[in-house]
């Protein structure tokens, strides 16, 4: 969700030793740290990152300014209500100075803190602020009040996966190929970094200006330097074998999710969906798949290759990448990367 409301989703860590104050700096926080690319401090003054991979000199920016730049709200003209949530509402915003749109997701600390999940969000800013792909939702700064914490987003103009998905039914193999393939590039980009996002569903990806997929809502990821963890999380449809089993788990959870999604985006529903949860369950250590005709001998191959009770056993994303299916269907389009004029 452009919101990325993290409703229903139980905080399962100690709260005392992360309550910190929201002040803290993304780039100073514990020991959940993603590295940064090396950048001098001398040059990292000059410096602010657009939505593209190549850091923008300020005089050159068609971006937000710098993160020393201490925002209020005064700093943006507030626009139509672009998602709502149970800890606050997300906005279209434009920055008054630079005119940059962007989405601000406006959350009530009193609702954070009511429910327990301070560091849930901290982590969130912290993992989402390191990382720069095409296929990830920019997370460009955040300031926050008495009240309220702000976060500022990269806007996604064709809005969330879940809702073109509702209007469609399901979606035809190019389409549902060319995200698979996003995604998978996306998540090899986290893994490499050590971050499991856990929660790869519909509700969860933003489609840009040109349909692209955006990973959003990093509440439940973790980075993870041993990528191996035993906190339940997710979404229940998506909940791998080893989740609901409570063994350890690690990145190819996300993997397991791919599969899912994949499933959900061909045939218009996850492939273990059931009145109960405790039907549902069953279906999934079962690996209980079934597939309708609709749905290609391709598609299937490459679903039923992510879709193992295993995690050793299952697809790689490379694998995804250079499955035979996404490779003849896939239609994506690489957004394109701003290369700086020569002095």
């Amino acid at each position: 969700m452009q919101t990325g409301e993290m409703s229903n989703k139980e905080n399962q860590e100690p709260r005392s030793a992360l309550r910190q104050p929201f002040g803290t700096v993304p780039g100073t926080m514990g020991p959940q740290r993603v590295l940064r690319n090396p950048v001098s401090e001398a040059t990292s003054h000059n410096l602010i990152m657009g939505p593209g991979r190549v850091a923008v000199s300020s005089n050159q920016s068609s971006c937000l300014r710098p993160a020393r730049k201490r925002f209020s709200i005064k700093d943006f003209d507030i626009g139509r209500p672009l998602g709502k949530g149970k800890f606050g509402n997300v906005y279209l915003a434009r920055d008054r100075k630079l005119k940059f749109i962007v989405a601000l997701k406006v959350l009530f600390k009193s609702q954070i803190e009511k429910e327990g999940v301070e560091h849930q969000l901290r982590r969130e800013i912290e993992i989402q602020s390191h990382l720069r792909h095409p296929n990830i939702l920019r997370f460009y700064n955040y300031f926050h009040d008495r009240t309220r914490v702000y976060l500022i987003l990269e806007y996604a103009p064709q809005g969330e996966m879940y809702k073109q998905l509702q209007r469609c039914g399901r979606f035809n193999d190019q389409r549902t190929a060319t995200y698979m393939e996003e995604l998978a590039d996306a998540l090899q980009y986290c893994h490499e970094r050590k971050v499991i996002h856990r929660d790869i569903k519909p509700e969860n990806l933003l489609l840009g200006f040109r349909g692209e997929l955006k990973i959003a809502d990093f509440g439940w990821s973790v980075h993870a330097p041993s990528l191996r963890r035993r906190t339940m999380c997710g979404t229940l449809d998506y909940l791998p074998p080893e989740m609901i089993e409570g063994r350890t788990h690690d990145e190819k959870v996300d993997l397991w999710c791919i599969g899912v999604l994949c499933y959900e985006c061909l045939v218009g529903n996850p492939p273990f969906e059931t009145s109960s949860h405790t039907e549902t369950y069953k279906r999934i250590t079962k690996v209980d798949l079934h597939f309708p005709k609709t749905v290609s001998e391709g598609a299937r191959d490459l679903i039923s290759k992510l879709l193992r009770h295993s995690p050793t056993m299952r697809l790689s994303l490379k694998g995804v990448q250079e499955h035979p299916w996404v490779k003849s269907n896939s239609r994506r389009v690489l957004p394109p990367v701003f290369t700086p004029k020569k002095a």
